[in-house]
């Protein structure tokens, strides 16, 4: 008998009881907190409610915002009219069980049943599935984990015992305003028929949740779905940045520093400049420019680089490679009026011939009026790609893994423009001399600009710049 009692206990504990532990302390297979500036997450259990529901709809209305109700299977066979309004009103809908029974209680093939029985209604009711699951009590066994497929599980971060009426407003309050913060997942309760629960207990969440939206408004805060959230959770992890990653951008940004007193890095008159330069010699093969005129050997060239700081700020907060080169891609054209200021007003840069740099940024270079080239092959091309593939892997969001996906790609070459070309196309002084108005010239860089975007945007490119 002590045995059989033994067996019983380890069999619940592997069971049921770890699983538990696992996926509410350690977050294991599941989405139970996001990470955000802004947002909050509302989730409701147990509904569909014919009364509270509809009232809880009209309340998030008023507030422009979106939730997402976890709904048990019986209850949205019994007010498909509610479930069909949660989702014409923008809102998620996810599983809660077709009967709200914990999973420790059924076999695996059961729950299975549970969730697909309730994904066809949801499904029947609005043309749409989903994947979202929440079991009841936030309770999972051994096999939830493996067994359940695509489906995602959604635990919470914040639970406040508001099934319970003797909880009452002014507490239940005083709960929710302690996890007024972004990030938050919390769970509410739309409906007061489960076991357990008091049927008039939602009217007291109700009121207690409009005070609580009304201090997150005051804050700007916003409430989003939970696939919203966890989209937002995976940017923002992606912009985290581990130890090892911190000390070489703060390598980097030193080696910048020093980069600039040594080689006497130069600013133009931009009050926010993007670009530095220095004046030096142009040492490779003759190259023709989109204007027609020459850069020889021994020519002068104003050659740019971009500022590091600059660079990294762009890719921490992009999206994607396209949006990093967007933005370079601004950054470029906000600068080259600057760049023919200098030339044009600065005797000392007289003689330059050319605005000379090594970058990946190939498409949309030429409407810029830059000419693009292949670098000499040899042990200066070798060491720029090298260290460009290192750039990429410290600003862009994906780190190294869009530096392995994008290998091919990430080919620099040299970009060139013409002094005369840049003169005659970006400064608007000499634009007056020949008699164009200054609405005629913006009106073209208007058009220039559109280019460049529409370019950047059909193509995936993968940009950088030299240091």
């Amino acid at each position: 008998m002590e045995n059989l009692v033994l067996w019983c206990f380890y069999i619940l504990t592997f069971y049921a009881f770890l699983p538990g532990v696992f996926s509410r302390i350690f977050g294991f297979r599941v989405f139970k907190r996001g990470q955000s500036e802004r947002e909050i997450c509302l989730t409701f259990d147990d509904g569909p409610d014919a009364h509270y529901t509809e009232e809880l709809l009209d309340l998030l209305k008023r507030f422009d915002a979106k939730a997402t109700f976890f709904v048990v299977g019986v209850n949205a066979e019994k007010n498909p009219a509610v479930i069909k309004r949660i989702h014409d009103e923008g809102h998620l809908i996810g599983i809660h069980n077709y009967v709200h029974k914990s999973n420790w209680f059924m076999r695996p093939g059961t729950v299975r049943k549970q969730i697909k029985k309730t994904t066809d209604i949801i499904h029947h009711i609005t043309g749409s599935k989903t994947i979202y699951y929440r079991p009841p009590w936030g309770i999972v066994n051994l096999f939830d984990f493996g067994n359940l497929g695509h489906i995602q599980i959604i635990l919470w971060s914040a639970m406040f015992g508001d099934w319970r009426k003797r909880v009452g407003v002014d507490r239940l309050e005083r709960r929710l305003m302690r996890k007024l913060r972004p990030g938050e997942v919390l769970l509410l309760h739309d409906c007061g028929t489960t076991f357990g629960a008091d049927p008039e207990a939602p009217g007291n969440m109700l009121v207690a949740l409009e005070r609580y939206m009304k201090a997150a408004e005051a804050k700007d805060y916003q409430f989003v779905r939970v696939d919203e959230m966890m989209k937002t959770t995976d940017r923002f992890k992606s912009k985290q940045l581990s130890l090892g990653k911190k000390a070489l951008v703060k390598a980097w940004l030193v080696w910048e520093q020093c980069f600039h007193v040594l080689f006497n890095l130069k600013k133009t008159a931009d009050p926010d400049p993007t670009f530095h330069y220095r004046v030096t010699t142009f040492h490779g093969e003759s190259i023709t420019m989109q204007d027609g005129n020459v850069l020889h050997k021994g020519d002068q060239v104003m050659e740019i680089h971009f500022d590091n700081q600059k660079l990294f700020d762009m890719g921490m907060n992009s999206r994607s490679t396209v949006h990093i080169a967007i933005q370079l891609i601004r950054g470029v054209e906000k600068a080259l009026p600057y760049f023919a200021e200098e030339i044009v007003k600065n005797p000392q840069l007289s003689n330059v011939k050319a605005l000379y740099g090594v970058s990946m940024i190939h498409r949309g270079a030429d409407k810029l009026g830059f000419s693009v080239h292949d670098l000499p092959k040899g042990l200066f091309a070798t060491l720029t790609q090298m260290y460009l593939k290192i750039l990429l892997s410290v600003i862009h969001p994906k780190g190294k893994s869009r530096v392995k996906d994008r290998s091919t790609a990430l080919v620099p070459k040299s970009i060139v423009l013409s002094a005369e070309l840049l003169k005659k196309r970006y400064d608007v002084g000499t634009h007056i001399q020949n008699g164009k108005e200054v609405e005629e010239v913006l009106q073209e860089k208007q058009v220039l600009k559109m280019a460049v975007e529409q370019t950047y945007s059909n193509t995936p490119n993968t940009p950088s710049a030299t240091p």
